[in-house]
């Protein structure tokens, strides 16, 4: 049965990078094939039955639009492979009670990993969204030895734990910053340019040897908050990841928009006028790297993250400068993209990013613009960007996106 829903990749070599996950209809039209279609089918459905807890095949039909026929072999096949189960019969109704079916948390689960220049965290993740183990470790500048090294220590302790079901271990993914060993912040040590040569599908695969899918860290965060946050009711969003840097990335109509290379929603790279230096951008301000900065000038503690408060005079000047620094971008992304909310991540404590969302909605009330989207907390904020990557084997497997549907043309 495991084998059924982990077949091993193909053309991939095991690999998986955002381009192929991103294929759309482009300048060679793609189309389908009745074999598609029906993985496609099969995805709608068992998408349908996670985001409504519960529900029954005729729900299904009307929520679908697939006719009971069909609707009655894909549960078929879903419980078969044990990503569904009964939940018994719905009572109360006319006719015979229906049979309620709902996710099956232990169908199948994937590995999330968060490689970042302050820490690295790994968590595992079911089908249902629950994390079922996750290990963070507070270091800087980790080299890939040091990752490996932890990553065997934490794969050891899961399969001891007893947590999941190794043989329904669908995959992979792996979310880090682009650029991850160039970009200049605070303390970077000689060396760490590594990682932009590394090839660190090969590194987790010497760990584990399963799938990997490597993404970028604040699209791996916008995917996770897609598919296990606000984007149930907000389908079309911005999100901004602060970590080290600053990250952004946005979903409309449910699906992660990537640009031409991949490079959506860079906004940490915007130039910030309002930054006293010439030629800062607006991570130079916007990043927990920034913050921490500022704080050791001041002589103030920086090892304890979440001892960071706004009645702290430093931080509480951080968040005024952040907030200008913000302020522009965002009127940008309301004006050429027009998200429902623009969504605020990360690693800062949540009481801050509270803090910076309520003084972002205030700057951006006295801009006289004809839309603008509320600023909220994402729902999946400290830990979205391994909790989204832990998500991308399920959207290459089980989970509906457009190119699940799409065949690649011929050139």
């Amino acid at each position: 049965m495991a084998s059924a829903i982990r077949t091993a990749v193909s053309a991939h070599g095991g690999t998986i990078g955002a381009d192929d996950r991103g294929t759309r209809l482009a300048g060679s039209l793609s189309g389908t094939n009745l074999e598609r279609a029906a993985d496609y089918n099969q995805r709608i459905v068992l998408q349908a039955i996670r985001i409504s807890d519960e529900t029954t095949r005729s729900d299904l039909a009307s929520l679908t639009g697939l006719t009971p026929p069909t609707i009655a072999n894909i549960t078929r096949r879903l419980l078969d492979l044990g990503l569904i189960v009964e939940a018994g019969r719905r009572f109360g109704m006319r006719g015979q009670p229906a049979l309620r079916l709902r996710v099956n948390p232990d169908g199948c689960f994937s590995i999330g990993i968060n490689i970042d220049r302050d820490h690295y965290t790994i968590v595992t993740l079911d089908l249902a969204g629950n994390v079922r183990t996750r290990a963070v470790k507070e270091i800087s500048f980790a080299m890939p030895e040091h990752v490996l090294s932890c990553l065997r220590a934490e794969v050891a302790a899961i399969r001891a734990s007893g947590a999941i079901d190794e043989k329904r271990l669908i995959g992979v993914g792996v979310a880090l910053p682009d650029d991850l060993g160039s970009v200049a912040l605070p303390h970077r040590p000689e060396g760490y340019e590594v990682w932009n040569h590394l090839d660190v599908a090969g590194l987790v695969r010497e760990v584990l040897p399963l799938p990997v899918h490597i993404d970028n860290d604040a699209a791996a965060a916008a995917i996770g908050e897609a598919q296990f946050g606000s984007g149930l009711t907000q389908p079309s969003f911005f999100y901004v990841l602060i970590s080290a840097g600053l990250g952004g990335g946005m979903v409309m109509d449910g699906t992660y928009v990537r640009g031409a290379t991949a490079r959506s929603g860079e906004i940490g790279f915007l130039p910030d006028p309002s930054a006293s230096r010439a030629g800062a951008t607006v991570q130079d301000t916007v990043s927990l790297s920034a913050l921490l900065a500022r704080i050791e000038e001041a002589g103030g503690a920086t090892d304890d993250i979440e001892a960071l408060s706004e009645d702290m005079p430093v931080v509480r000047r951080w968040l005024d400068d952040a907030t200008r620094s913000l302020t522009n971008p965002l009127v940008a992304v309301n004006c050429l993209v027009n998200p429902a909310a623009v969504l605020i991540g990360g690693r800062l404590p949540e009481p801050l990013i509270d803090a910076l969302v309520a003084r972002l909605n205030s700057a951006l009330d006295k801009v006289p613009m004809p839309a603008i989207a509320p600023v909220l907390r994402a729902a999946t904020s400290g830990d979205a960007p391994a909790i989204g990557a832990a998500i991308l084997p399920f959207l290459d497997r089980v989970l509906p996106t457009e190119s699940a549907l799409m065949q690649a043309g011929r050139s």
